[in-house]
């Protein structure tokens, strides 16, 4: 009898900055999530670093090595390897589909994954035994990257993980190294984690893409959209199977900013 996989979830992740590894309760939270679901045949990234047009894939090839872009930090942080296996046969599958939509996908043959991709898998599949390809964001139009989701959402009946990876609030403005990890959050990060918490749990797609006008202090929680962004394409793929229920994985606040993550089945 053949062993039969169970559809994976869809996820969104707050991914964090490669100091992450030494947040042991966030690391902890990544790695008892991960333990959630089987694990999938391999993992479909988009991360919130990586915004090109036209729709981009990671290396297939050959291995490239880690993007490591971030700087000022100790050498530590770039010394870290994820040498997952490439997914020449997920990036196909991902040209014909998003190819269908009217899509042209390019391979970008000199790119690894960046830190959002790498930095939470480390935590979740430490083992880097699972296939991994990275898309870029081709636009951060909510619209355009809900219906690239949607797309993509066959991928789940083959075992493909799609991972979301951004962060629920993102003003760096806020981020001060003296204050440490688990400083009280501002006003505005607090506010705007409890709308999307209330509007996730609701399923409100509609709120969610148009959350420039539809959440408290939208503005301040997100200067620029690109690490909300990837939540759009999570919405699509997981509402093109059939429906959205969102249940929270990991909540609370790094330095200020809202870590919650969330589940889609």
């Amino acid at each position: 009898m053949t062993h039969t996989m169970t559809q994976p979830p869809v996820l969104f992740l707050s991914h964090g900055a490669p100091p992450l590894a030494d947040d042991e309760r966030w690391t902890t939270q990544l790695a008892d999530w991960s333990s959630t679901f089987e694990k999938p045949k391999d993992i479909l990234m988009v991360s919130a670093h990586w915004e090109n047009a036209p729709v981009t894939l990671s290396a297939t090839k050959q291995k490239t090595g880690l993007v490591y872009d971030f700087w000022g930090f100790p050498q530590k942080y770039y010394d870290v390897t994820y040498d997952a296996p490439l997914a020449p046969e997920l990036a196909g599958e991902v040209s014909r589909l998003v190819g269908d939509r009217g899509h042209h996908v390019e391979q970008d043959e000199t790119r690894g994954l960046d830190h959002g991709a790498y930095v939470p898998l480390v935590e979740m599949f430490p083992d880097a035994d699972v296939p991994v390809v990275q898309m870029s964001m081709p636009t951060l139009e909510p619209q355009g990257l809900f219906e690239l989701g949607k797309s993509l959402a066959p991928l789940r009946d083959r075992g493909t993980l799609i991972v979301g990876s951004g962060f629920t609030t993102h003003n760096l403005r806020w981020f001060n190294p003296a204050a440490g990890p688990n400083t009280t959050p501002p006003a505005a990060s607090s506010e705007f984690d409890h709308w999307a918490e209330e509007a996730m749990a609701r399923g409100d797609v509609d709120s969610i893409l148009d959350f420039l006008n539809k959440a408290p202090a939208a503005q301040e929680a997100h200067p620029r959209s690109e690490h909300w962004a990837p939540l759009y394409v999570a919405l699509g793929a997981a509402y093109g199977s059939g429906g959205i229920e969102a249940k929270t994985a990991i909540d609370g606040f790094w330095f200020g900013l809202s870590k919650r993550s969330w589940t889609l089945t």
